[in-house]
């Protein structure tokens, strides 16, 4: 039977992650970002499957050949997961294996459903390769600003942008300006552009950005994202970039600031209804 497993006892599942794998399990799994956890056994998980709390993907770990888990979370998906998905307006089954071995037991597991895929880019950024002089020069009418309580708490125009993007990552705000950092750009009184920590682990920050349409081809979210890797480098913290493989503006805008493709994994999805 699968079960939830107790924040308190996340710790449980330390051994089922993948070193090599993705930050945001990680994230989950130490606490620093909200999610949830679904395991084969309460006292001593071997498989299970986290729910990231920014309802990006759900993660597997541990072990990929675990049968009687294998057998019984797709009935799972469909009574417990689907209903709370679809409250929360989420209506696609996002399945990401935090190891390679877990791609063939995703696609038979759920070979009956619709199952679709795609390609994940993962990027490191290390003090050496950081390209400082590709820093691009923007217009005079945006202003850079950091992300903190002062700005976080200010009448600016659409403040509920900035909150709405930190309360996707994040429980709290306290807890985003504890472990996260971020800046953003501004527009006559309002911001137009953010880049901020969506999850957090040891000394490592992933990188999420957000420009506003109106204002895309501003060059902004490079200029924010430099200012996010030299805040980083500073404090000695290691910037981390996930992108999909068809996001060829994202790929771009991280290798001309040096990010280093280090891993790749693959996503499957698969429509809950």
């Amino acid at each position: 039977m699968i079960m939830e497993l107790h924040k308190m006892d996340f710790y449980k599942c330390k051994s089922l992650i993948n070193p090599q794998g993705q930050l945001e399990v990680k994230a989950v799994v130490e606490g620093v970002n909200p999610g949830r956890i679904f395991v084969d056994n309460l006292t001593s998980p071997k498989t299970g499957l986290v729910w990231l709390g920014n309802n990006d993907g759900f993660i597997f770990i541990g072990n990929e050949e675990n049968e009687r888990f294998n057998e019984q979370i797709d009935h799972f998906i469909e009574t417990a997961i689907q209903p709370e998905a679809l409250k929360v307006g989420l209506h696609w089954f996002e399945a990401i294996g935090n190891h390679p071995n877990w791609n063939k037991t995703i696609e038979n597991i759920f070979q009956h459903r619709k199952l679709g895929s795609w390609n994940q880019k993962v990027y490191i950024l290390e003090k050496h390769d950081y390209r400082d002089e590709n820093e691009p020069v923007i217009k005079q009418e945006y202003s850079i600003k950091k992300l903190n309580k002062v700005l976080f708490e200010s009448p600016i125009e659409n403040i509920d942008f900035l909150h709405a993007k930190i309360s996707e990552f994040w429980s709290s705000p306290e807890s985003f300006f504890q472990w996260g950092i971020g800046y953003c750009a501004v527009h006559n009184e309002k911001i137009v552009s953010v880049c901020l920590s969506g999850f957090f682990v040891g000394n490592v920050h992933c990188i999420d950005i957000e420009t506003l349409e109106d204002h895309q081809g501003n060059k902004l979210a490079q200029k924010i994202a430099h200012h996010f890797v030299q805040d980083c480098l500073k404090h000695g913290m290691v910037p981390y970039w996930d992108c999909m493989e068809s996001n060829k503006p994202s790929i771009a805008v991280a290798e001309n600031i040096g990010f280093t493709n280090t891993f790749n994994y693959v996503g499957y999805e698969f429509p809950f209804v």
